[in-house]
């Protein structure tokens, strides 16, 4: 039996390990969009304000973005098959939680459960798609487990959403940790133990030398604006449909469903371009779409030039994201080897705090100036990704 022979059922067992991580992810991107469809609904039935409610977001992007470094952290010395089968179990529980809490205190705990297993399996997914494949295909295995998350996007959090209509705000939850379920029996049989192991676990001076590297702070800044820049307007889609564009909120779900269409797309060509030269693809894609959003500043008033713009919101919203989670995973593999997965989670974490700061940034802006200027606001702040692109670019050469 010669070499090829034995490099198909590998190259199947891998494939099926990243289809398993791909799937979790879905579940994932329900959980974290699916909240939003639902707070009228929680809020109805807790008697509480619709902002009071609105922490079912924020406290899970909290949740993400602190629990999941710390508990990455504490469980690197953990085998990291037990650590994700561990919090994929946490997911399921956060959820069944959430949908038998009898009080709004208990709703917010499941969420905040769910939270942390999000940040620790988002950040251990993304080393183990990246160690399944060749070097010079990591950006894509990354951006296919995240295909999921982007796929839950466009059509599992409107489908939810739609559910909870029906059946009511708990049933979706319910619905989610059965896909947990699914998930967990997936992972326990597609991903062997050997796949991974780390050769040294990260002793705390090399999670804290990781953590004062500048070369990683910068690229995680990058995440942060250039990401979170979209989450400016993105935060407010919706109202700017129906206020400044005209369209009926009937309709606004098919519009977001094409964005999440468009999404899905562009994270599998962020993938693409993302394995060849990571630094110049980011350069590019912050560059358009910091222009397309400045564009979206002037087209929003006019239904036809306006929906185009936000379908070419959408297509570059999502297409960084392989990009950076593989560029870092470089970066720590250069510098910190032995903490590849903490420096993966801090990525995720910046994902959220970008999520969190451009919502923030875009709330500000609405109540100031109005809805129609988050679109040029956030084209700033997402050119602000763009300088910190550019000397990223000269480090880089200098190495």
């Amino acid at each position: 039996m010669n070499g090829n022979e034995h490099s198909a059922p590998k190259s199947n067992g891998n494939k099926f390990a990243l289809f398993a991580l791909a799937a979790t992810f879905f579940g994932v991107g329900v959980t974290e969009f699916i909240s939003v469809g639902v707070l009228p609904a929680v809020a109805n039935e807790f008697h509480i304000s619709t902002s009071t409610a609105g922490l079912i977001v924020s406290m899970y992007a909290i949740g993400v973005a602190a629990g999941g470094p710390i508990l990455t952290s504490l469980t690197a010395k953990v085998p990291r098959k037990k650590v994700l089968l561990s919090v994929i179990v946490l997911f399921i529980i956060g959820h069944i939680i959430t949908a038998i809490a009898p009080t709004f205190s208990i709703v917010l705990t499941g969420r905040i459960l769910s939270a942390f297993a999000h940040g620790v399996f988002f950040a251990i997914g993304s080393t183990v798609a990246a160690s399944l494949v060749p070097k010079n295909r990591q950006a894509s295995a990354i951006a296919f487990v995240f295909g999921g998350f982007t796929v839950a996007t466009a059509i599992g959090a409107p489908l939810g959403t739609y559910i909870s209509d029906i059946f009511g705000w708990r049933f979706p939850f319910y619905g989610i940790a059965f896909i947990g379920l699914i998930a967990l029996i997936l992972n326990a049989i597609a991903i062997q133990s050997h796949q991974l192991k780390t050769e040294i676990p990260p002793s705390y001076k090399d999670q804290l030398k990781l953590a004062g590297n500048g070369r990683i702070l910068l690229i995680l800044a990058v995440t942060i604006l250039g990401y979170g820049g979209t989450f400016v307007t993105f935060t407010y889609l919706s109202p700017i449909l129906q206020d400044i564009m005209g369209i009926g909120a009937e309709k606004v779900s098919v519009v977001l469903f094409v964005y999440g269409i468009a999404i899905a797309i562009g994270n599998t060509i962020g993938g693409r371009f993302g394995d060849r030269k990571p630094l110049k693809a980011l350069l590019s894609m912050f560059s358009v779409q910091a222009v397309i959003l400045l564009i979206f500043t002037f087209t929003a008033p006019y239904k036809a030039v306006g929906l185009i713009t936000v379908s070419a919101m959408g297509l570059l919203a999502f297409m960084s994201v392989p990009v950076l989670q593989s560029y870092v995973l470089n970066l720590a593999q250069r510098y910190v080897p032995s903490a590849v997965d903490v420096a993966s989670s801090l990525n995720i974490a910046s994902f959220n705090g970008g999520i969190a700061l451009g919502s923030y940034v875009g709330g500000i802006t609405a109540d100031i100036m109005g809805l129609q200027h988050t679109p040029w606001v956030a084209a700033i702040m997402v050119f602000l990704g763009v300088l910190l692109t550019v000397v990223t670019i000269r480090l880089e050469k200098k190495k």
